[in-house]
């Protein structure tokens, strides 16, 4: 495995005291956008920081054991045990120094679409709305609802949202949810079904990171822009304005709808935000798909064939195919139980990483 650079560190290390000195001025704080990207940074390069001070100080220790060994076998010893954390300190050191997602402390905007299934789909569908809104609550983020179409039996035909991660956090709402992208499928007996039987059906969950620094222009004659009365759950009226806007992208045809704000203007600046993020995370797969047919794009579309895990009811049990993982606590995870699943998925993707790593060392 390639070990770190000596001059890289001392880099890492000059732009972390950089940092601290930027946090303290309270003239920084006046800009929220930028001092969260500071805050996020000092925090990403703590635990490298003191990683890297603690090797030095072992190797110190080291040096100064052996020059006292001849005299004390005692040091000779101590020398010995410190020797042994050097390779720990060194791997943990190589880990965190992994290439990090550059989304990964960015807001999410999710899409869950009923699909095979029908009105159970739909169903289902609204079962993992609810499921990351109660685990966006357990991680303190704030969650908005920007759009949904119901289903006649109070399930979801589709439904968009966007979770906002708390200030401060090393990582952001994507770190965590950028695996959940895929066809999610289901085994139960449905509320339609007479007879008992155990059905399967599928939603699927489209994922991408919300834009900050939008790279994407989009030309206005590229838009269909239509106003209609805003709904709530069941289909009432809850605006006698047309205040609610979809907007048709037509190059791509990505649609975009967002009745949650109280004024049309508000909606569309809304729904344009959506739209750029979309639209920046298919510019992003296209350049990855491009750069490597191999390489596992992290922006995933509701693919049908592509069924990434299975929640089976009357087993109580959920299967995550791409990295063999199953568990018999699916009442819990659908309460927003989601961690132990999410920490397996991470997991998986540092080891993924290590090994290239470690491949190309």
């Amino acid at each position: 495995m390639t070990r770190p650079v000596p001059e890289a560190l001392e880099a890492l290390l000059s732009e972390y005291v950089e940092l601290e000195e930027r946090l303290a001025d309270p003239s920084v704080h006046a800009d929220q956008a930028t001092a969260r990207k500071l805050g996020r940074r000092y925090a990403e390069l703590t635990p490298v920081a003191r990683t890297i001070r603690e090797l030095e100080q072992v190797r110190n220790d080291i040096s100064a054991a052996e020059e006292l060994a001849d005299e004390d076998a005692a040091f000779a010893a101590e020398a010995d045990e410190l020797r042994e954390r050097v390779p720990e300190l060194e791997q943990r050191l190589t880990e965190l120094l992994l290439p990090r997602d550059p989304h990964d402390g960015s807001d999410v905007v999710m899409e869950v679409k009923s699909g095979e299934g029908g009105e159970e789909s739909a169903l289902f569908a609204s079962d993992l709305v609810r499921m990351y809104l109660r685990y966006a609550e357990r991680h303190g983020w704030k969650a908005e609802m920007l759009d949904a179409t119901d289903s006649d039996l109070g399930g979801y035909k589709d439904a968009t949202l966007v979770f906002k991660s708390k200030a401060g956090d090393l990582d952001g709402v994507w770190a965590r949810l950028k695996f959940e992208g895929g066809v999610h499928r289901v085994q139960r007996v449905p509320v339609t079904e007479s007879q008992g039987r155990i059905h399967t059906s599928a939603a699927g969950v489209l994922v991408y990171p919300e834009v900050e620094d939008v790279e994407i222009e989009i030309d206005e004659k590229d838009l269909r822009v239509d106003v209609f009365r805003s709904s709530g759950h069941g289909g009432q009226s809850v605006n006698t304005t047309d205040s609610a806007v979809r907007i048709t992208h037509l190059p791509t045809g990505i649609v975009v709808s967002c009745q949650n704000e109280r004024s049309q203007l508000q909606n569309k600046a809304r729904a344009m935000e959506v739209l750029q993020s979309r639209l920046q995370a298919m510019a992003e797969e296209k350049a990855q798909l491009e750069a490597s047919a191999n390489r596992r794009s992290q922006v995933r579309t509701v693919d049908r064939s592509e069924r990434i895990r299975t929640y089976n009811f009357p087993e109580n049990r959920i299967s995550d195919h791409r990295i063999n993982y199953k568990a018999h606590n699916l009442d819990q995870v659908l309460t927003g139980d989601l961690d132990p699943l999410l920490d397996a998925l991470a997991e998986a993707d540092r080891a993924e990483r290590l090994a290239a790593v470690g491949g190309n060392g």
